[in-house]
């Protein structure tokens, strides 16, 4: 039988013995790969945390102490550990457990995370309401290299550092996130991993000074002024102590008795205090440890060679802009790429290694990213910043004020817009139509298939202020892909149907399901006419007033949250040229979206060619 079999608690972890406790973390790395191997998930993150989450769950007395997990992708140890083995196989899977911490599933997640560089803020209120409860507890907050690039971890950090207030929290340093690590702060954690133990030197040196003749004892007392100048002799800079932590470190991350031994030591010390953990993405299983970058979020692979399962499919949407971007560049050097931390993720691997004094990745900083590309602009460069729509929502003062009120023609490119499937309502990109289209000067696009993408791209370097264009994570649809770009007309939708009794309007591929329930609805006897949007800032007023004034009826589909969305568009113009005749009916969430495969997600929400019928026939029918 498993030590993983025995262990419904970390009550039960604690009865462990330390060479039982190797074992166990050994069967719970080959759960995770035999697991992830089927479903895919966040491999290489969860490898890494195997021995770091048995040892705080060991030293701390959780669910009583708290637990906060930044980003959270590397919790899948977490939940085998506290009482969800038996429903591991089902993670990620629609209805079954969540990639992320979510507090609903388990007292033992504290704090419900998706984003990174949240989880010292988050800990600290906690740590706080403690005086105000007056309850007794510990609070940990665990947080990677990666997310210490966001600028929130340092507001968080800061506020620590002022107070006295008990706090661990644990750097889990694995020198890497989505993409390599970039900017100062990985070269300082770079300089602690190899620099001598602090410790040890500073106990060596403060005994040297303790034995020197007559004149020792008077140096002692000025040991704060002799401690500063160990400090930055043996460990360039210490930042976190110069900001008021007690720092510890740095620790083999993967030895379990080192690690309850330090972690022990956090436990008893007034204020906040940092703990150093080293450790290696991917530990344990070599495909994962030698392409991390390829392992943290992966689908279904071979986990005897690590090959991913790849199905034959259209490429990607993000596929298609990195190579469209790419082409662009190659014929205006004034393109500049600008990420966060997302250069794989978002089809910009190969513009990096093609033009590399032209890519900027910035770390975790979105906030940072779109300020720096507004500058960029502002030279007369053509910055492109390619993010996930979830993480715009990180960047929205920024873009309003830095972009768009100084006019800035810098483009926007919104990846993953829309649901994004197993990684749930932290990563969903349903809510950038509604924050985006209240900005005054920003034109926004989405297009209807790959082909449309690398126009609308294209068009948007011809544009003189700032543009943004919003597509989905998934393959595109296999259309034949132009050679020669062309440029858009600004503001022009497309009419891909004729039809008097109904309109179906699209925003992005939905426009192919609304295709499809008009060819459904013309067997049914009803002329459905279909409008591909293109562009929701500015909309084609000409066109959606003359479709409407033919059909009177209009159903609008859209993969985004209803409120502020393509629907709403729709309804305020209607409003506005005092069109008071023709009735909308808007296809899309009205809340968070669950996690699950994005198919099975818009079946559920309505997003289907059955839905789309079927609200088309019942308005056509009513008087």
């Amino acid at each position: 039988m498993r030590f993983l079999d025995r262990i419904d608690s970390p009550q039960d972890l604690r009865k462990l013995k330390q060479d039982e406790l190797e074992q166990l973390a050994e069967e719970i790395r080959q759960e995770i790969i035999d697991v992830t191997s089927v479903r895919g998930g966040h491999v290489a993150p969860n490898l890494g945390v195997v021995e770091l989450t048995i040892a705080l769950h060991r030293v701390f007395d959780t669910p009583k102490d708290k637990l906060v997990w930044d980003v959270g992708h590397q919790t899948y140890v977490h939940k085998l550990l506290t009482g969800r083995k038996n429903e591991f196989k089902g993670i990620r899977k629609h209805q079954g457990l969540a990639g992320f911490p979510k507090r609903e599933e388990s007292e033992y997640d504290t704090f419900d995370t998706g984003h990174s560089s949240t989880s010292i803020s988050a800990a600290l209120g906690f740590a706080k309401a403690r005086k105000v409860t007056g309850e007794d507890y510990d609070v940990v907050a665990v947080i990677g290299d990666g997310s210490m690039s966001g600028g929130m971890a340092y507001e968080a950090l800061n506020h620590a550092g002022n107070c006295d207030t008990n706090l661990t929290i644990v750097l889990n340093d694995n020198e890497m996130f989505i993409s390599q690590n970039v900017g100062a702060m990985s070269s300082y954690l770079n300089k602690i991993r190899t620099a001598p133990l602090y410790d040890k030197k500073k106990k060596d040196l403060e005994k040297l000074i303790r034995n020197i003749p007559a004149i020792g004892s008077t140096m002692v007392k000025a040991a704060g002024k002799a401690k500063d100048g160990i400090k930055y002799f043996l460990v360039p800079g210490l930042l976190f102590e110069e900001m008021g932590l007690t720092y510890l470190g740095p620790i083999n991350g993967h030895d379990i008795c080192a690690l309850e031994r330090v972690l022990g030591q956090a436990k008893l010390k007034k204020g906040p205090v940092l703990v150093h953990v080293v450790t290696c993405k991917g530990q344990g299983y070599e495909p994962a440890k030698k392409n991390p970058d390829i392992f943290h979020g992966v689908g279904p692979f071979s986990k005897e060679t690590g090959e991913l399962l790849k199905k034959l499919a259209p490429p990607t949407y993000t596929q298609v802009f990195g190579k469209t971007v790419c082409e662009l560049a190659e014929k205006d050097e004034r393109i500049v790429a600008v990420t966060a931390a997302m250069g794989s993720g978002t089809g910009l691997s190969d513009f990096g290694k093609l033009y590399p004094k032209r890519f900027h990745d910035v770390g975790i900083a979105e906030q940072h990213a779109v300020t720096f590309a507004a500058a960029l602009a502002l030279t007369g460069l053509k910055p492109i910043v390619s993010m996930y729509s979830t993480f715009y929502q990180r960047a929205y003062d920024q873009v309003l004020h830095d972009i768009c009120l100084q006019n800035a023609p810098v483009v926007l490119a919104i990846d993953r817009a829309g649901v994004v499937g197993e990684d749930g309502p932290t990563h969903h990109g349903v809510f950038d139509i509604s924050f985006f289209r209240a900005i005054p000067n920003l034109t926004i696009m989405a297009p209807k298939d790959e082909n449309e993408l690398r126009h609308m791209i294209n068009t948007a370097f011809t544009y003189d202020h700032p543009v943004a264009v919003r597509y989905p994570r998934s393959n595109g649809y296999g259309v034949k892909l132009d050679d020669e770009l062309q440029v858009l007309e600004k503001g022009k939708a497309e009419i891909l149907r004729e039809g008097k009794d109904i309109t179906l309007i699209g925003f992005g591929p939905l426009v192919y399901m609304c295709l499809e329930a008009a060819g459904n609805l013309q067997a049914r006897g009803i002329e459905a006419g279909v409008v591909n949007l293109r562009f929701i800032n500015p909309l084609d007023r000409d066109t959606l007033i003359k479709q409407a004034t033919i059909s009177k009826k209009i159903v609008t589909v859209e993969d985004h949250i209803l409120a502020g969305g393509m629907g709403s568009a729709i309804l305020e113009l209607l409003e506005l040229e005092n069109i008071n005749d023709v009735t909308v009916q808007r296809i899309g969430y009205n809340d968070f979206v669950e996690h699950g495969p994005i198919p099975l997600l818009h079946k559920a929400y309505g997003l289907s060619v059955d839905n789309i019928v079927k609200t088309a026939e019942k308005l056509v029918n009513e008087k």
